[in-house]
């Protein structure tokens, strides 16, 4: 079977798991008798000519959630869906189609949680949770040793950069004299525009930097480098060399590029998934002009760009409610080969059991979006990346030091017997995006209006709203080759 029409057949399974909501081992096992066929498939794996029609004939024999029967017509063809994969390098993975943030699984596939602007500025600028996760990933630079040319860093999702700055700030005071290598992965046009607004005080600080960001997913982030034909054809590389030696000049140069911006880094709605994804993979490579030559061995090239991390920086990159084996397939093993010798990956998400989720399950009672802990997707990470995970250690670590505490921002006069209205609005939001509620649930409990009621009484009885988070590590040996 060749490479497109085994990516046809994948495109078919899994818009066809994603209707049912059966997840993709249990479709191989009921269709084929193998719970590996669709990995081996989106890993550039063939199969045989009577697999592929028992597997069609599988498709077409099932009823729909409806009971009706329906049979598939062939998938149209997108840029995630597109050609055989171009030749990945030597450190990269064989890359899955997709992104945790750009692609979800499960029924609600229209939900965009990431997307809701309002709601994450508003928990953004009400809640400490980015500088305390900041303060918990500079943690981990007194485990890191880099070797020359100089310390690499990527982000697996930058959002408004507050976390990627704080962190530049912290690597700068502990290796002030160490070039930097970072590169963050974004799709939102907004956040960018709001990280790169952060950046000319780290360039007047840390000269020797070279700063990428991509919209890329995280198969391909780490390298630079798309997956498919198509993509790598429409692929925008552009290199901004900054001129002057001040933050204002700085800042000036990197503002009169939102022209570029605006006309590149556009996302679209998947066919698949309904969720946003880049029109065409773009990278943006910024550094001092004055600093261009000792930068030499730092800046990536078109096609030849390397991972080997020093650190990967993974703070909620992905849905709560996602299944553990998209979370390990789809994002952590992905990030976990892109560590070089000595490299961490520090891993953070939404734990629970806080008075943020008292406040959702007084509207909806029993509700519990995280069902997978930091044991069990380290678990299923290590599984999925078998013997590429030989050299790789998984540190759950003990809950003392894996679990930190974030808070909304209060005054104590602002949580007392009578609480304002904006104080409760924004402790209601905090509590519903950490939960990830979806909107079409959160229209019945507004119209209910028991919801602010619920959220004045947890406030009162905790004296203030907070949040648990959990993280973990991921580290390979300094001996690796």
């Amino acid at each position: 079977m060749k490479a497109l029409e085994s990516e046809a057949l994948l495109e078919e399974i899994a818009g066809y798991c994603r209707r049912v909501g059966m997840a993709e081992s249990t479709f191989g096992r009921l269709a084929v008798n193998d719970g590996k066929l669709v990995s081996r498939l989106r890993f550039g794996g063939r199969v045989r000519g009577k697999t592929v029609e028992r597997v069609r004939a599988f498709m077409t024999r099932q009823k729909e959630p409806d009971g009706t029967l329906r049979r598939l017509r062939a998938p149209i063809a997108t840029e995630q869906s597109a050609a055989a994969p171009l030749p990945i390098p030597s450190s990269a993975p064989p890359a899955p189609v997709g992104g945790a943030k750009e692609t979800e699984e499960g029924t609600d596939k229209n939900f965009r949680f990431y997307d809701n602007r309002q709601k994450y500025l508003l928990f953004v600028n009400t809640c400490s949770e980015k500088w305390v996760v900041a303060d918990r990933v500079a943690m981990e630079l007194a485990n890191i040793h880099p070797h020359p040319p100089g310390l690499r860093i990527f982000d697996a999702g930058v959002g408004d950069g507050t976390v990627l700055t704080r962190v530049m700030r912290s690597m700068h005071d502990r290796f002030p004299t160490v070039p930097f290598y970072i590169v963050g992965k974004e799709i939102s046009l907004e956040d960018v525009r709001l990280t790169l607004e952060k950046m000319p005080d780290r360039f007047f600080e840390h000269p020797s930097t070279v700063l990428v960001l991509t919209n890329m997913y995280y198969s391909e982030a780490p390298w630079l480098t798309p997956n498919s034909v198509t993509a790598a054809t429409s692929l925008v590389w552009h290199e901004q060399s900054l001129l002057g030696d001040t933050a204002h000049e700085f800042e000036t140069q990197i503002t009169e590029m939102q022209s570029f911006l605006s006309q590149n880094w556009r996302a679209k709605s998947s066919k698949v998934t309904g969720n946003p994804i880049y029109e065409k993979p773009v990278v943006l490579v910024l550094y001092r002009e004055d600093y261009k030559f000792l930068l030499d061995q730092m800046r990536p090239r078109r096609g030849a760009a390397r991972a080997d991390y020093d650190l990967v920086i993974a703070s909620q990159p992905y849905r709560a409610r996602a299944s553990v084996e998209f979370k390990a397939s789809k994002v952590i093993a992905p990030l976990a080969r892109s560590l070089g010798p000595g490299g961490r990956l520090i891993g953070i998400h939404s734990h629970g059991d806080d008075p943020g989720l008292e406040v959702v399950q007084k509207v909806w009672p029993g509700e519990n979006p995280f069902m997978t802990d930091r044991h069990q997707l380290l678990r299923a990470a290590k599984a999925e990346l078998g013997s590429a995970g030989r050299d790789l250690n998984f540190n759950a670590y003990s809950d003392a030091r894996s679990l930190f505490r974030y808070a909304m921002h209060t005054l104590p006069s602002e949580v007392s017997e009578t609480i304002g209205t904006s104080t409760l609005f924004a402790a209601w939001n905090a509590a519903i995006y950490v939960a990830q509620i979806e909107d079409q649930r959160l229209s019945d409990a507004i119209n209910a209006n028991r919801y602010l009621e619920a959220t004045k009484e947890v406030l009162q009885k905790h004296g203030g709203l907070w949040f648990w988070d959990e993280s973990y590590v991921i580290s390979r040996k300094r001996d690796s080759a």
